[in-house]
């Protein structure tokens, strides 16, 4: 029912009135007369004159339902600027008709964050043709010519990982030279390209000295964990000796963690992960993964809220950063914040502090122990 709502919205058969999936996709939107928010692709025609938010899915990653869309609400109710935040749930065409939707409802900025580069481009290019603005949002859409770009230094996200699965193996003091896994994000997502060149750029010079072995290299489509999980049980099979795995998020390290759990191995095979998800901190305690890379959701979209806010106001912002597309050669100005590692040593220094997640999140009656290992407990 939801595919064919969603087609609807592309063919541009719904104007003004609200259409909203027919699964439970978390937090409803605001009811006030400013803004609508939601985990589903909806369109209401609020964000005119003001800035329109396009999410990916709520399926790769919990911060395009949970976060996302609570810092950028945050942040444009503050500064009464009209807002319109959706999500596509993964429908490509859904995507470019909810953009379409939203540009035919007059909103003055656009903010996407793509589910690959053909469908980003698609609403760039629609966007241009009446002269609204783009911000890539965390994910720069190849060849799009986006006017911004704001996201966090993905290749850096890359070699932390890198970094702190060597850290892990190291601690172990192995007898032999362990064998690395790598399970990339999605081949159309070019973040996970990034993430992909950050790590390699580390690991290689392991895998030329001869202190760990090269094992099994896949990209998971559309950052599918069930299908990550598939693919690893696989690599597994064929790879029993694996002894580290570079997983490029917390969905995807937890994938490969349910793996290790069937055959005896968790806590054995370092994992990596990324997003410092709840999951994913619960497992860095339990002793199951490795590490996480912590970017701050927050910090992101106050960024690029902020750089909305202006352009709707016609203040252009300057910015110091910029970033060459690698299919166009163009550069596209840029917003590029640090990303943090995480240990179960700095959760409660660099994540709970932050306010991203609380310890009653993590400290369930499960993972109890472990939290008051590490001094989690009543903070």
């Amino acid at each position: 029912m939801r595919k064919a709502l969603f087609a609807l919205v592309a063919a541009g058969l719904m104007t003004s009135v609200t259409l909203t999936a027919c699964d439970d996709g978390g937090d409803g939107g605001d009811s006030g007369d400013s803004s609508t928010t939601t985990s589903n692709a909806t369109s209401s025609g609020k964000g005119k004159n003001g800035v329109g938010v396009i999410l990916p899915d709520s399926k790769s990653s919990t911060r395009w339902k949970n976060d996302d869309p609570k810092y950028l609400e945050a942040a444009f109710k503050g500064a009464g600027v009209p807002f319109e935040i959706q999500n596509a749930e993964g429908d490509k065409e859904a995507f470019k008709g909810i953009a379409d939707a939203m540009i035919r409802s007059g909103v003055k900025v656009l903010m996407i964050a793509n589910l690959d580069s053909v469908s980003g481009k698609a609403v760039i290019d629609n966007a241009k043709s009446k002269k609204i603005p783009v911000i890539d949002y965390d994910r720069l859409t190849l060849n799009g010519g986006a006017d911004f770009y704001v996201s966090f230094n993905n290749e850096e996200v890359g070699r932390q990982q890198a970094n702190g699965l060597i850290n892990c193996l190291k601690a172990k003091e192995l007898s032999s030279a362990p064998v690395i896994a790598e399970l990339n994000g999605s081949p159309t997502d070019n973040n996970a390209t990034l993430f992909k060149s950050g790590y390699d750029s580390i690991l290689q010079q392991q895998y030329d000295n001869g202190a760990y072995l090269k094992g099994p290299d896949q990209f998971v489509p559309e950052w599918d964990n069930d299908e990550g999980k598939e693919i690893f049980a696989q690599m597994l099979k064929q790879w029993p000796n694996i002894g580290g795995v570079l997983s490029a998020n917390d969905g995807l390290g937890n994938a490969a963690i349910q793996v290790l759990k069937e055959k005896g191995l968790n806590g054995k095979v370092p994992v990596t992960g990324q997003d410092a998800t709840v999951e994913g901190l619960q497992n860095i305690i339990a002793g199951d993964q490795c590490m996480t890379v912590y970017k701050s959701i927050k910090q992101e979209a106050g960024a690029a809220a902020d750089l909305a806010i202006q352009l709707v106001k016609g203040q252009k912002k300057a910015v110091k950063d910029k970033v060459k597309d690698p299919e166009s050669g163009a550069y596209i100005a840029s917003v590029l914040l640090t990303p943090k590692p995480i240990t179960a040593d700095n959760i409660l220094s660099d994540v709970v502090a932050d306010g991203f997640v609380t310890t009653k999140d993590i400290c369930t009656a499960k993972f109890a122990k472990a939290c008051k290992r590490y001094g989690l407990q009543n903070k």
